[in-house]
C-alpha cells in the first residue's frame, strides 16, 4: 500500500461486498455484516427512477402493477443490467456507510466474481463498483472469499477443496499456497433448484406455484437423500392448472427430492471433474480434511452425506455457510498480500 493510499484509507471506511444473485451481503472494516438484503431493484417506469432496492423491492415481486418493473439484476452470477447493478450498488454503498463527516473520501471496496467469470464480466463488476462510490476495487474469485472467510487454511501447502453453492452458481475449487488449482463455476444452483421445484410441482400435482414459493418449500422439505429423522410434508399455495382457481395442497419431500436430482447430479459431476484437475498430492489431503460446503445451498437437508457418498470424500457443512464469503473478502481487506492476488 502506498503512502497516499495509506493516507485516503485513514480517511474513509472500506467495505467487503458479496455480490450475489439472490442477496448481496456488505461488511464494514470494524463494524462487521451490515446490509443482507436480496440483489432486487423495483423501477418507476412512469418516472424513470428507482422506487425500491432490497427488501422493499422484494416485496413488490408478483404484487407489481405494470407502471413498476421488479428486476434482479444479476443473473446466475453475473451482471446482467450494467445500470441497475450500478444503481442497487450505490444504494448499498451509501446505505453501508453514509459520508457524514467532511474528511472522509471514498472507500476501497473488495467484491467477489465467479472462479468462471470472462474478462469482459470482470470489467463488468469492476465498473459498476468504482461507479458506484468506490475509490478502488478488488475483485476476489467467491470460493477463495469463502475459503478464507471459513478460516480454511490458503495460504499453506495443504490442499482444501470448497463447494459454494450460491443462488445463481456453484463454485467449486481447490485451493493451495494461496491460489487456485483447479475450478469448476457451474451455473446451477439455488434458483435452478427452485425453478426445479416450481417445474415438478406443476407436473406431478398440477398446480401452478412461484419460485418465492418454490424457495420456500426447498428450505422446508427439500433434500438430497431421504431424510435420516422422517420424511416430511408441507400445505403450499398455488394455482390450479386445470381450473385457474386457487388450490392448496400438500406435497411431500420424497416428490421434491425427485425434481431436483437431475441438477444434484450436476453439482456432484463437475466436483468429480474437478478432482480430475487435482494433484494426487492435494486430493490426499483433500481427502483427510475433507471437502468444506458453504454458501445457502449448503444448508439443503442431506446434501453433505449426498456428496460424500458420490465423492467418497467427508463433506463438512460450514457453520457460517452464508456469511463466509463476505467475511472473506473483508479478511481480504486486511491482507495486503491477499489484494495483490485478487483482481484490480
Amino acid at each position: 500500500m502506498s503512502f497516499f493510499d495509506k493516507i485516503f484509507s485513514s480517511w474513509s471506511t472500506d467495505i467487503a461486498i458479496d455480490l450475489g444473485t439472490a442477496n448481496t451481503l456488505v461488511a464494514v472494516s470494524g463494524e462487521g455484516i451490515v446490509i443482507n438484503e436480496p440483489s432486487v431493484v423495483a423501477i418507476d417506469n412512469e418516472a424513470n427512477r428507482i422506487l425500491a432496492v432490497g427488501l422493499e423491492a422484494r416485496d413488490m415481486i408478483g404484487r407489481n402493477p405494470g407502471s413498476i418493473t421488479v428486476e434482479k439484476p444479476l443473473s446466475d452470477g453475473v451482471i446482467a443490467d450494467y445500470d441497475v447493478t450500478e444503481a442497487m450498488l450505490s444504494y448499498f454503498v451509501k446505505k453501508a456507510c453514509p459520508r457524514t463527516r467532511f474528511w472522509q473520501t471514498k472507500p476501497r471496496i473488495v467484491i467477489c466474481i465467479p472462479c468462471g467469470a470472462t474478462s469482459v464480466e470482470k470489467r463488468a463488476v469492476y465498473e459498476s463498483s468504482t461507479a458506484a462510490g468506490g475509490r478502488q476495487a478488488f475483485l476476489i474469485e467467491e470460493p477463495m472469499a469463502a475459503a478464507i472467510g471459513a478460516g480454511l487454511p490458503v495460504e499453506e501447502p495443504i490442499g482444501s477443496m470448497v463447494i459454494d453453492i450460491g443462488g445463481g452458481t456453484t463454485e467449486i475449487a481447490v485451493i493451495s499456497l494461496g491460489g487456485i488449482v483447479a475450478s469448476r463455476s457451474l451455473r446451477v444452483a439455488g434458483n435452478k433448484l427452485d425453478a426445479a421445484i416450481v417445474r415438478h410441482v406443476r407436473d406431478t400435482y398440477g398446480l401452478n406455484i412461484g419460485q418465492r414459493t418454490a424457495e420456500d418449500v426447498k428450505i422446508a422439505i427439500g433434500s438430497a437423500l431421504p431424510i435420516s429423522s422422517g420424511e416430511l410434508d408441507m400445505e403450499i399455495t398455488g394455482i390450479d392448472a386445470t381450473s385457474n382457481l386457487p388450490r392448496t395442497e400438500s406435497v411431500q419431500s420424497e416428490d421434491i427430492r425427485a425434481g431436483i436430482q437431475t441438477e444434484l447430479r450436476d453439482i456432484m459431476t463437475a466436483a468429480k471433474e474437478t478432482f480430475l484437475e487435482t494433484d494426487p498430492d492435494l486430493a490426499g489431503d483433500i481427502k483427510t480434511n475433507g471437502i468444506l460446503l458453504t454458501g445457502g445451498g449448503a444448508n439443503l437437508k442431506m446434501l453433505d452425506k449426498y456428496l460424500a457418498d458420490a465423492l467418497e470424500v467427508p463433506v463438512n457443512v460450514s457453520d457460517t455457510a452464508l456469511i463466509n464469503v463476505v467475511m472473506g473478502c473483508a479478511m481480504a481487506l486486511e491482507n495486503p498480500a491477499a489484494l495483490e492476488r485478487a483482481y484490480s
